[in-house]
């Protein structure tokens, strides 16, 4: 919906405020406006969705003028909250999800939180007390990065703002950098920046802005996995999450503005859009999907286009096609640009193509199917827990004669990848290996790619320890999947997922919505019983019994097909060129973080098979590419 900023001022007559702001311009192209006192400076772009006039408009001011809010989301139950507000004896002048939010912290303070049903990213700054308090949704579907370094502290929805700001320490946090190198992603808190962290979702801050060592962090929420179930016969549950399901879907609908759908054809998506379909009455659906012109098969992918044909015939909506041809060396840059952050995934320019179109047949809002892998259990590593428990029940020599029939297969091949996955996790505890299904390269061959001096730095730091400090929160919880289903939410769907679905749409001016993500929705499917997620080695279970009522069988049992380019193709193949100029010698060592030979070492043994290290490669291109744009300070925008 928007992009927010705000900077405590300090002894800096000039801190480039104007500049800053000017980067996430983007994210609220139809009006920006700027609060400023002696103690702070509060920037606000705005995309219109809700109460489209200049009643609206952020910064807003409480009625006294006491209270400011810089705000980026959408609160779907807010006329719920509004009235329980008007009867307390709150007057409003809008009808903007803002002024509730404004109005709910000061009438209830933070236990508004508590109230708030949707997405969303906001500070309030109150003027009489000095006093910031901010917040992020309880999922993280709204990015939040702060900059603290000792007096000096910033807020913005995107990191791109904050490196142009007067005092800003570039320093890097190299176990960051570690972190992309073995998940794609950054799990947690961290960032490629020492003073630069991500607000976790489910979190509140406080600060004193005349003090920002005052600065503190406050938990309000966590997803509530702790073995507790309801047993209700099959059923009663579908029919219970189908109701659920509707509702969200139902009150993500709220807009003054015109509505699209993403629609892939996989079963996610074309259950939301039959869900959908209730509320507009034989009014025109506008959906939206990728037609793309690569064989995925070698990345374990099928082409999606068909499904989506399907079922928008079968749903009777009409189906935009977004050509799905791409350039991988014309957009890396700007992908990586809008990402904020190294990710190494082709998948967010697809978002981002969708986006596009739909912004030119003036759609501003979409709904995806983002979450519902992570809720109802969609993902190859999950179904591979189901052999989890016959693995102490195997003989060694099997996974020793397996490791040697395999060393002589091309681990660039589907099947061998997988495979030789599953073998190498065979002798870890329990958790170690369900941790080890979200790792991509092992982390002592990614250490071997960083040259000695950092690797000194990176120390003993393991990327995993964020995972395994996350099961320590939910003891509780004794079955493996819904273990895993915790760690998913907490790190890949919000890190890496998330990210890219917020930045590109905001990239375009269009906000993604993610029903599935429902916070009553997800509270009630960690009482879900495990088997209605995973029933064998069927996925989504209670979620394919719910789509029996909306779609055709091909689409309910149609295999898990992922979501993005072919990256080892293009790696081998068509970039090789790029690859040889970004990570040249002279490249490499430009910062001083890689071992050029070692990194030479890895393209070869990739195009080899003798490893399977195409995103390896494609991931030190995102750092690189990071590095020249963010900083380096050279970043201009696209």
């Amino acid at each position: 919906m928007c992009g927010i900023l705000g900077v405590v001022k300090t002894n800096s007559s000039d801190l480039h405020f104007k500049k800053a702001f000017e980067q996430t311009q983007h994210r609220g192209p139809d009006s920006s406006r700027i609060f400023e006192n002696d103690y702070i400076i509060l920037g606000n772009h705005r995309l219109k969705i809700q109460d489209l006039s200049e009643n609206g408009n952020l910064p807003m001011l409480s009625a006294d003028g006491r209270y400011v809010i810089v705000y980026n989301g959408e609160i779907y139950n807010h006329w719920t909250i509004r009235k329980d507000l008007e009867k307390k004896g709150y007057s409003f002048k809008s009808t903007s999800d803002t002024e509730t939010i404004l109005a709910g912290y000061i009438v209830y303070g933070q236990d508004i939180l508590k109230k708030l049903s949707g997405i969303f990213a906001f500070v309030i700054y109150d003027q009489l007390s000095n006093q910031l308090f901010g917040a992020r949704d309880h999922i993280g579907v709204k990015p939040f990065y702060y900059y603290l370094k000792g007096n000096n502290f910033a807020f913005s929805s995107e990191i791109k703002s904050l490196i142009h700001l007067t005092n800003f320490d570039s320093r890097l946090n190299y176990k960051s950098l570690t972190n992309y190198m073995n998940f794609l992603w950054s799990p947690g808190e961290t960032t490629p920046f020492n003073f630069v962290s991500k607000l976790l979702p489910g979190e509140f801050f406080t600060l004193t802005v005349t003090d920002a060592t005052t600065f503190q962090k406050y938990s309000y929420y966590d997803i509530p996995f702790n073995g507790s179930r309801e047993f209700y016969n099959d059923e009663l549950w579908i029919d219970i999450i189908d109701k659920k399901l509707e509702k969200s879907i139902e009150s993500q609908l709220l807009s003054d503005v015109p509505i699209g759908f993403f629609l892939s054809g996989g079963i996610d998506s074309s259950v939301i859009v039959a869900e959908a379909r209730k509320n507009f009455n034989g009014g025109s659906l506008n959906c939206f999907t990728i037609k793309g012109n690569d064989n995925l098969e070698p990345e374990g992918f099928a082409d999606d286009f068909k499904y989506a044909q399907e079922a928008a015939k079968h749903l009777d909506v009409k189906l935009n096609v977004v050509d799905g041809s791409i350039s991988i060396i014309e957009d890396f840059d700007k992908m990586i640009w809008h990402l904020d952050e190294p990710q190494a995934d082709i998948a967010p320019l697809y978002v981002y193509k969708v986006c596009e179109m739909a912004k030119t047949q003036g759609i501003k809002v979409l709904l995806s199917g983002a979450g519902g892998d992570d809720i109802f259990s969609g993902y190859r590593r999950h179904k591979a827990l189901t052999y989890d428990k016959y693995l102490q029940y195997t003989p060694d020599f099997f996974f020793t004669l397996m490791e040697k029939y395999l060393s002589y297969r091309d681990s660039n091949k589907p099947t061998i990848r997988r495979l030789n996955k599953f073998i190498k996790r065979n002798s870890n505890p329990v958790e170690d290996r369900l941790v080890g299904y979200f790792e991509w390269f092992p982390i002592n061959e990614n250490m071997r790619l960083f040259n000695p001096e950092i690797q000194k730095q990176i120390g003993s730091y393991k990327p995993d320890s964020y995972l395994f400090s996350l099961l320590d929160k939910i003891k509780e919880e004794d079955n493996l999947l819904n273990k895993m289903l915790y760690l998913e939410l907490k790190t890949f769907l919000v890190d890496h997922n998330l990210n890219y679905t917020d930045k590109m749409g905001m990239a375009c001016g269009v906000e993604i919505r993610v029903p599935f993500l429902d916070i009553d929705l997800v509270n009630l499917c960690t009482k879900l019983p495990p088997d209605m997620k995973l029933r064998g080695s069927k996925t989504k279970y209670v979620l394919r019994k719910i789509a029996e009522k909306y779609l055709p069988e091909s689409i309910i049992n149609r295999s898990k097909t992922g979501f993005g380019g072919p990256v080892r193709k293009w790696v081998k193949n068509d970039l090789d060129k790029m690859i040889s100029d970004r990570l040249s010698k002279s490249n490499i060592d430009k910062y001083q973080i890689f071992d050029h030979k070692m990194i030479l070492k890895l393209i070869n043994d990739n195009k080899s098979g003798r490893v399977d290290g195409a995103y390896t490669i494609l991931s030190i291109m995102a750092i690189q590419s990071w590095l020249d744009q963010f900083y380096s300070k050279q970043s201009t925008g696209f």
